[in-house]
């Protein structure tokens, strides 16, 4: 159960940097209202991340969690804000994602 808090986690850190990249492109009240859905899925975030370290081990925790936050937010800016897709991000981001399975696998 707290593997699955930490992968929701890690969904609402890609969501909170999502808010921040639709701020960037926008103006006015607009803004203001993804930077206040920026602070309301940090705080989710923030939280569940909280809650699955009372029983996993912090490193592995945090290192999941920024990880998938990461590749989240890499793929989010690939399909919605367009940004460059090159055979150099791919391998990373794939070796990332093998980082993440392997901590799951040896973590007890």
């Amino acid at each position: 159960m707290q593997w699955l808090i930490l992968i929701i986690a890690g969904l609402f850190e890609v969501a909170f940097a999502f808010c921040l990249g639709k701020a960037k492109e926008t103006a006015g009240s607009e803004m203001y209202l993804w930077y206040a859905g920026f602070l309301v899925t940090l705080g989710i975030s923030m939280g569940l991340l909280l809650k699955a370290t009372h029983t996993l081990p912090i490193g592995t925790a945090y290192a999941v969690w920024t990880g998938i936050g990461a590749v989240g937010t890499v793929l989010v800016g690939i399909f919605i804000f367009k940004e460059p897709v090159t055979f150099l991000r791919l391998f990373f981001i794939t070796t990332l994602i093998g980082s993440i399975i392997g901590l799951k696998v040896v973590s007890h």
